[in-house]
């Protein structure tokens, strides 16, 4: 009964040692991990959504009729440190967006090529805003992510 005792305390000391060795083999793999991480120098990108999604409406090739988009953009930044300054400026971007939104013809919103063009359009005066109220280029690009077109 003795030694079956002894045994089983030698096992778990065994066992101790056994887990702190791996939890050390565990925390210099992770150091090393994020050593490494931090020699590199490439970007970091951070995503934030216009929120809440654009509804507006644009003008139909019949003036009779109204159509209807729902737009979701997201804003690729090239640095995440820029996330407050785009939540600040967050109602000028949407103003603007439902602006450029609103001014564009049906069969613009309708074809794909017209879609890209008003990305790119949107994407433009985002970044020209952007450079005259903060002095930084923040916006790398955006993303049509929802694209809802009704009517017109």
């Amino acid at each position: 009964m003795r030694l079956v005792f002894l045994c089983t305390i030698t096992s778990i000391k065994y066992v101790k040692v056994l887990l702190n060795t791996l939890m050390a083999i565990a925390l210099i793999s992770t150091s090393s991990q994020l050593l490494a991480q931090d020699e590199t120098t490439g970007p970091s990108y951070a995503y934030v959504a216009l929120d809440p999604d654009i509804v507006t409406n644009y003008a139909g090739d019949n003036s009779n009729k109204l159509g209807y988009l729902r737009l979701t953009i997201e804003m690729m930044l090239d640095n995440p440190e820029f996330i407050m300054e785009i939540e600040h400026h967050m109602p000028l971007l949407r103003a603007t967006a439902i602006e450029i939104v609103g001014a564009q013809s049906e069969q613009k919103v309708r074809s794909l090529t017209g879609r890209e063009d008003m990305r790119r359009e949107i994407l433009g005066e985002f970044k020209g805003l952007l450079m005259r109220e903060t002095g930084h280029e923040i916006i790398k690009d955006i993303i049509f992510t929802k694209y809802l077109r009704q009517g017109g």
